[in-house]
């Protein structure tokens, strides 16, 4: 049985012993939010900073951030910031990370193109400088020689390291499957992963969890080539709309190369795709002529066997490109029979309503609709339970974490590791905020190091508490009761009508009657308070709350939030 360390430190403690740990500030346990820090003579490494997406239950929220304050209070400790991939989930936190860290960047060309522009538009790019590193590179970053070496995922350029130091070397796969026939050539070099393993000895293996539920290997990439043929093939009348992630470059370019062999013209619908077909485009990553491309506002000029449109929201975000379609709300496209939209993806887990939502409002409308469940038409950029092993065999590592990945992942492929031979001791199963720390010959874990809360963010707005998540579930599920009591501050008299406002709340009795009696009695009870001397305006507010509770407490079993508002004038 894998366990737990049940070893508690204090949240406050800064590591200044000198020895060499990782802390892990997101990726754990959740899909999303990957950060963590390798620490070696009180220097620091950051290796990723990313977001997670909201659960159904956090309303409003627009993303979730790793607890940054870790590196907040280290921030002069720290020598550079390795982004494996530019994916959201690695790469999406670091705008809010360099607000209050400066700290160089290194990453591939790709990935710094795409991470610079977000950058820019936050304000931060001048806070940093891109350092970019190619394939088989090694870089001294602070105390660590770290070597980048190239593995197949689902964006391009995608980096596994290994860190070396005087303590030993840590091998962090990324994100990676073993793809032998990649879109691009670019595979996982399990043969520099080997020497590397035979040559300086793994002391920790990091390795991605996602798949390690899935038996045997990955599909390539290069497979979904055939199911997207096939949809140009058995729809040559109709218009294809395909929906795919914005990163997915290689999925992108196999699905232009069979829309331009039916002489289709190419139209783009959302920002992100924009932006990442254009620098994909600078860097030659695509290539196809400009009079193939038309403005998404000319496809209406064009008959349906004419067109491919490539568009956002296969993952079922409300006001993406396809969301709106889907609704009858784009100002660019409406659909029909003569539509076949193809969501080339796989649905995040939590993203199933919005997916859902999205496939029935397009089909209600006549179209159809190919996506994974009814057709291959995706295949995961996350190595299986096989490739899985094969790396662990591979780098042979004195000691192993299973990250990225939900707890059932990280379960899975820790008794991978025990099925390869690995000593269940040197096996460990951690959660966001603890560290593994090395001595000179053996490792522990030392539980909640960082705090693994969750940081909110509402638009650009950080800080959103659980208090403020429960408000909005409280009255999105209760509703809302607003009394407003005017109060003349010179004679302490209430100055005209209670008013009393419900949103998403009715009584079981005639509404007009509630607001009449609930204003009438808080209107007593607020004079009596005066009456009595009572001028402090908080106090005021708890008579209005009371007051308006009683009143509401009989009514239809809910329980709204009451909001009292006592103004002077």
């Amino acid at each position: 049985m894998i366990k737990r360390s049940s070893e508690k430190k204090p949240q406050e403690k800064i590591n200044s012993d000198g020895k060499l740990s990782v802390t892990f500030l997101g990726g754990l346990n959740k899909i999303g939010r990957n950060c963590m820090v390798l620490e070696y003579r009180e220097r620091l490494l950051v290796i990723d900073c990313g977001i997670m997406f909201p659960e159904v239950d956090m309303l409003g929220i627009d993303y979730i951030l790793p607890d940054l304050n870790y590196l907040y209070e280290r921030k002069d400790q720290i020598d550079g910031i390795v982004i494996t991939h530019a994916h959201e989930d690695h790469a999406g936190g670091l705008q809010f990370l360099l607000r209050e860290v400066d700290a160089p960047i290194y990453s591939s060309q790709l990935s710094l193109a795409l991470l610079s522009r977000r950058l820019d538009e936050a304000g931060v790019l001048s806070k940093t400088s891109l350092v970019e590193v190619n394939d088989g590179e090694t870089h001294k970053i602070g105390e660590f020689e770290v070597e980048f070496l190239p593995v197949t995922h689902s964006v391009p350029h995608a980096f596994a390291a290994s860190y070396s130091c005087g303590a030993g070397t840590i091998f962090h796969t990324g994100d990676f499957k073993i793809d032998h026939s990649p879109i691009d050539g670019r595979r996982t070099d399990l043969a520099r992963i080997g020497e590397i393993a035979s040559t300086k000895e793994i002391l920790l293996l990091l390795s991605d969890s996602t798949g390690a539920e899935r038996e045997g290997t990955t599909r390539s990439e290069s497979t979904v080539r055939t199911s997207i043929e096939r949809v140009f093939r058995e729809n040559p009348n109709k218009r294809i709309i395909v929906s795919t992630f914005a990163s997915h470059i290689h999925r992108m370019i196999q699905i232009i190369e069979a829309a331009l062999a039916q002489d289709r013209k190419l139209a783009f619908l959302g920002r992100s795709i924009k932006t990442n077909i254009a620098i994909a485009r600078e860097l030659g990553i695509l290539d196809f002529d400009d009079k193939c491309l038309i403005d998404i506002e000319e496809v209406e000029n064009y008959g349906p066997e004419e067109i491919c449109v490539i568009c956002t929201g296969s993952q079922g975000e409300p006001l993406s490109a396809l969301s709106l379609i889907a609704s009858g709300q784009s100002k660019f496209l409406s659909v029909d029979e003569d539509d076949c939209i193809v969501l080339s993806s796989h649905t995040i887990p939590g993203n199933e309503t919005g997916v859902n939502r999205i496939i029935n409002g397009l089909m209600r409308k006549g179209a159809e609709v190919v996506h994974d469940q009814n057709s291959p038409i995706h295949v995961s950029g996350h190595a299986s339970a096989d490739e899985l092993l094969t790396m662990l065999t591979l780098t042979k590592p004195k000691y192993f974490v299973p990250v990225h990945g939900e707890h059932r992942h990280m379960k899975a492929h820790a008794e991978l590791a025990l099925d390869a031979g690995m000593p269940n001791e040197n096996v460990f199963l951690c959660h966001d905020g603890d560290a593994i720390v090395f001595d000179s010959d053996s490792a522990h874990v030392e539980n909640d190091r960082a705090s693994s809360a969750y940081l909110y963010v509402d638009g650009n707005v950080g800080g959103i508490t659980n208090a403020l998540l429960r408000d909005r579930r409280e009255i999105g599920s209760d509703g809302l009761i607003v009394v407003v009591v005017t109060i003349d501050y010179q004679d302490g008299s209430i100055v005209g009508e209670v008013e009393v406002v419900t949103r998403g709340w009715i009584p079981r009795a005639d509404v007009d009657d509630y607001k009449t009696a609930t204003g009438d009695s808080v209107r007593s009870a607020v004079e009596n308070a005066l009456e009595a001397g009572e001028r402090d305006i908080e106090a005021l507010k708890a008579i209005v709350r009371k007051t308006t509770g009683n009143s509401t407490s009989d009514s239809t079993g809910r329980r709204p939030i009451i909001l009292p508002l006592v103004i002077e004038v």
